[in-house]
């Protein structure tokens, strides 16, 4: 069996490469690495169903007790976890991927992904690599399979969608903000947010018209939700609204759009979030956390404002590492992940679109002027398929091109050449003042990569 987990979990096409059987093994390896009480929810996806019962009987047959959240947002087990002084939390979700596919991640008692360390005794046991009888003796267990008596229960929650709910309503109303007289659009992606994000808005006083808040199990991310933003624009325009909000399928992302149907994506969301929290004196160390892929306008916008910048490589869970490594509170990615540690622990679509919206209309300006706080610089990415990607970092010629297309650019522009995860490709992106020379600038290195790798 190759490496089961990747950038945030374990995921594949379920009942093929996500089966019951790791299911039941991912119950079982966290009740032994984390402790006997596990948080499951999951997202809206057909294979839900299947997955959590198999985990549920994995965390039951190590003895452990299954506390059952239903469909819900990712970052609703994180704050579930943390408030029933559970020792871990399981989210059965592929969050923005096709219907077919799903995931489980997992979350430590105070609501954080869990580290490579860990997540690697986890797989160990789950792919045999290491025994479970020896993991149960470790944990303080007298066997790994208990019987009579010691085998575990299951117990659901009845109120996990309100106390998510209270939670980020609280959040906001704490700096007296309200949503009343507010008109919200929003896309549901037929997703995990179809009960939290509408009950939330109204709520805090809005009114709310949204889409897509049903599901039948294979409709979840299919041309909507925060991926997809043509059904949020028609609606926009159809309601009249005064900001669009949509989610991806767990909710641990958010797009927003203003009236005019102008999309503000993370950078976005984060610069305004950031300026507020700066001109309140809120702003920890007064710096955020982006990823290397930030549009350049951002950098320069929060560098214009005092703010220092810091950049990880991509994924929020390098964002998130490097903001409890250092003290920061704010940090995101472009795609819509935001985290706001003073809010949640990891990624939260709906308190991120809270805060934003309270942001705003204390900035009294309107939805329409949020995307002025930054400019954005036009960027130009292309993909070169290539032969051996794992030679890039020592072809000479490729750094030279990339060199002197930087000299060129000078403080106007940047660029950023790094290979794909999981195809053979060399991902070239060249950000610049004016969108032609983005556009020629990443040709030239494009080129150079293709003919020597």
């Amino acid at each position: 069996m190759g490496r089961l987990f990747g950038t945030d979990g374990v995921r594949g096409v379920a009942n093929s490469q996500l089966t019951c059987k790791i299911a039941f093994d991912m119950g079982r390896a966290a009740v032994h690495e984390l402790g006997p009480c596990v948080v499951i929810g999951k997202d809206t996806r057909c294979s839900g169903d299947m997955l959590e019962s198999a985990a549920a009987a994995g965390v039951m047959a190590a003895g452990g007790t299954a506390l059952i959240a239903g469909v819900i947002p990712t970052p609703a087990v994180a704050v579930l976890t943390r408030q029933l002084g559970a020792d871990a939390g399981m989210v059965i979700s592929a969050s923005h991927n096709p219907p077919e596919y799903n995931g489980i991640k997992l979350f430590d008692a105070a609501g954080f992904k869990l580290p490579d360390a860990a997540e690697g005794r986890i797989e160990a046991l789950v792919t045999g690599e290491a025994s479970f009888k020896e993991a149960a003796r470790a944990a303080g267990c007298a066997e790994a399979l208990p019987t009579g008596a010691g085998v575990g229960t299951r117990r659901d929650i009845p109120d996990a969608v309100q106390r998510y709910v209270d939670h980020v309503v609280e959040g906001v109303r704490a700096q007296n903000v309200s949503f009343e007289g507010l008109h919200i659009a929003l896309d549901a992606g037929h997703g995990a947010s179809c009960r939290t994000s509408p009950l939330a808005f109204e709520s805090l006083g809005a009114r709310v018209s949204v889409i897509n808040a049903d599901y039948d199990g294979d409709d979840i991310n299919v041309n909507c939700g925060s991926t997809h933003l043509e059904p949020l624009e028609r609606l926009m325009r159809e309601s009249g609204a005064d900001i669009g909000v949509a989610h991806d399928g767990d909710a641990d992302r958010v797009m927003l759009m203003t009236p005019a149907g102008e999309v503000l994506d993370g950078d976005v969301v984060e610069a305004v979030c950031a300026l507020d929290l700066h001109g309140r004196g809120l702003l920890a160390h007064d710096t955020v956390v982006s990823t290397v892929m930030c549009n350049l306008g951002f950098v320069r916008a929060m560098e214009d404002a005092g703010i220092s910048v810091v950049q990880t490589a991509v994924g929020d869970r390098s964002v998130l590492e490097r903001m409890r490594e250092d003290g920061y509170r704010l940090g995101g990615e472009q795609s819509g992940h935001l985290i706001m540690l003073d809010c949640n622990s990891t990624g939260d679509g709906l308190a991120s679109a809270c805060q934003f919206i309270a942001a705003v209309l204390r900035r009294g300006k309107g939805f329409a002027e949020a995307a002025s706080v930054m400019r954005r610089y036009p960027q130009t990415l292309v993909n070169v398929r290539v032969s051996r990607k794992e030679d890039l970092a020592d072809c000479a010629a490729v750094w030279d091109e990339v060199r002197a297309v930087e000299r060129q650019l000078g403080r106007s522009g940047r660029v950023l050449v790094r290979t794909s995860g999981t195809e053979p490709l060399v991902r070239v992106m060249v950000e610049a003042a004016d969108q032609a020379v983005a556009t020629e600038a990443a040709n030239r290195i494009a080129r150079v990569a293709e003919s020597l790798l």
